[in-house]
């Protein structure tokens, strides 16, 4: 996926895929319609398609199924293009948007203009099981951030302020300090987040164990400090391959870290980050980004030009510096996982806060 042959495929599907039902339009070469329908969103159901339709191209979209449906089109001998459904207006502004309407936008596009798609490239199946791990465990965390909202403003309703904690102790550290004007509600809030947290730290555990065995690379990315097991294995995830990228620095706009352009004749308006790629890695990384800048953070030639960015003030400034330690830090994981090399946060030079290379050692 992602790489297409430049022939005209003898046939060609567009598949709208659907959480129950897929529609579908088949075209043959010379772009004349063979047949259309819909078929149930199963796999049975699917492959038995796949394989009625002979050797061919099988177009889609990004979504919940894409990843799945895409691997099974290729064990039938497909050849699967995967477009970005959010580069694609021509399908998702068309005002008479229909499903099968978008199959036969799919199917024709795919059939002759395949570069207007922007086929990605999905990661593979042991990946996807790994990121429904991260992402069970921020499912869990948002589920207990709430609810200890949710009972903080609760209990300030009746006048009572609960004392600050961290959100791993809170269902200890807040046993009789809940007022009686709750009844027993207070308790068996305290129960569930008791349970969540129980089960957040299971998946830590879960967590640890997949970087030892299965993903033994992300100990290269741990070497900087503010990058831990949660943020080296979903970067490890996510980008899959090292060798994806030419150039070390387009992983900054893979994760959604570089600026948006929108530049029309002379005018290139600063615009915020495009925030493309998965959220969950920028989040994590952007975390990373504020420890290494925050009290606890060790001196490092990151650290040093992140501080002098964050100190040429300004209203967002510190927020700016977030970002683009973030950026950076991305790069320099990448580097670190390619080249197999050691970190070495400071390589001695002279002047105090300048851009920092990759800061590697053979």
């Amino acid at each position: 996926m992602g790489e297409y042959s430049r022939t005209l495929p003898e046939r060609t599907m567009g598949l709208d895929l659907g959480d129950k039902y897929s529609h579908y339009c088949l075209i043959d070469r010379e772009g004349e319609e063979i047949e259309s329908g819909r078929v149930a969103t199963r796999a049975e159901a699917l492959e038995a398609k796949f394989h009625s339709i002979g050797a061919g191209r099988v177009v889609m979209e990004t979504g919940t199924h894409s990843p799945w449906v895409s691997r099974l089109a290729e064990r039938c001998g497909q050849e699967v293009i995967v477009a970005n459904a959010r580069k694609v207006e021509l399908i998702s502004k068309n005002r008479r948007k229909r499903d099968q309407v978008d199959a036969e936008l799919l199917a024709r596009l795919g059939r002759s203009e395949p570069e207007l798609l922007y086929a990605v490239k999905h990661r593979g199946e042991e990946a996807q099981r790994g990121l429904v791990l991260l992402k069970s465990r921020e499912a869990l965390v948002k589920a207990r951030t709430q609810l200890i909202t949710h009972l903080r403003g609760a209990v300030k309703s009746l006048g009572v302020r609960l004392p600050s904690c961290s959100p791993e102790c809170f269902h200890v550290r807040m046993v009789g300090q809940i007022p009686a004007g709750l009844g027993g509600l207070g308790g068996s809030l305290l129960e569930v987040i008791g349970k969540l947290t129980e089960q957040i730290r299971r998946l830590d555990r879960e967590v640890e164990r997949f970087c030892r065995q299965e993903y033994p690379e992300t100990e290269l990315l741990r070497q900087v400090q503010g990058v831990g097991p949660l943020t080296s294995l979903a970067y490890v995830l996510v980008l899959e391959d090292p060798g994806r990228f030419e150039r070390a620095r387009s992983v900054g706009n893979y994760v959604g870290l570089c600026p948006a352009q929108d530049d029309s004749g002379e005018q290139t308006p600063q615009l915020r980050i495009s925030k493309e790629g998965d959220s969950m890695l920028r989040r994590l990384l952007v975390g990373s980004a504020q420890y290494l800048l925050g009290p606890h953070g060790v001196d490092s030639d990151l650290r040093r030009w992140g501080l002098k960015l964050a100190a040429r003030g300004g209203k967002n400034a510190k927020k700016r510096a977030v970002v683009a330690v973030a950026r950076k830090l991305a790069v320099l994981l990448y580097v670190l996982w390619s080249r197999a090399e050691v970190y070495e946060p400071l390589r001695g030079r002279a002047e105090v806060g300048a851009e920092p290379a990759c800061a590697l050692t053979a």
